[in-house]
């Protein structure tokens, strides 16, 4: 397992793993699959000011995890959302881990201060993950979110750097 930062080419293998969650899982709330010209400019529209990494394994683009802007207002800038993706079949292999260790060291060594990760509830893998890392539960919205015709809640979990 290979874990290092994005480099042009990844948005196929992150594309494809994104996709898969948009069409089968209430975890994010698009409902659109992306072209992989989308997800590059997406992810080039972060990248000016927030790292992605990428896991490798055996050649192939197993997870990622990136950093992103919380909110617009300057007094937020020492905030900000993070997420991580594992293809679907490659959870509990510590990948997770593995790719929220580089992202929360950069993290913790810009100046960020604290780090919110927004989650599609129920999801005890994710929570689990971020509970591991010391996030704690600080939000739950109800029934925020419609997708597959079902209303889904979101929790909030909160990381302190520093």
């Amino acid at each position: 397992m290979q874990i290092r930062p994005f480099v042009p080419r990844d948005e196929l293998g992150i594309s494809e793993i994104y996709n898969d969650y948009v069409t089968e899982t209430i975890v994010t709330f698009e409902e659109e699959p992306l072209s992989s010209k989308q997800m590059r400019d997406r992810i080039d529209s972060y990248l000016g000011h927030y790292p992605w990494f990428v896991c490798e394994l055996d050649g192939q683009i197993v997870g990622y995890s990136y950093a992103g802007k919380f909110h617009q207002r300057a007094a937020y800038r020492h905030t900000t959302e993070v997420t991580v993706y594992v293809r679907r079949g490659f959870e509990r292999r510590g990948i997770g881990r593995a790719l929220y260790e580089p992202l929360f060291a950069r993290l913790a060594g810009e100046g960020c201060h604290v780090a919110l990760a927004a989650i599609a509830l129920p999801n005890q893998g994710s929570v689990g993950l971020h509970e591991a890392y010391g996030f704690t539960k600080v939000a739950h919205f109800s029934e925020v979110g419609k997708k597959f015709g079902e209303w889904i809640d979101v929790g909030y979990w909160q990381k302190r750097f520093a």
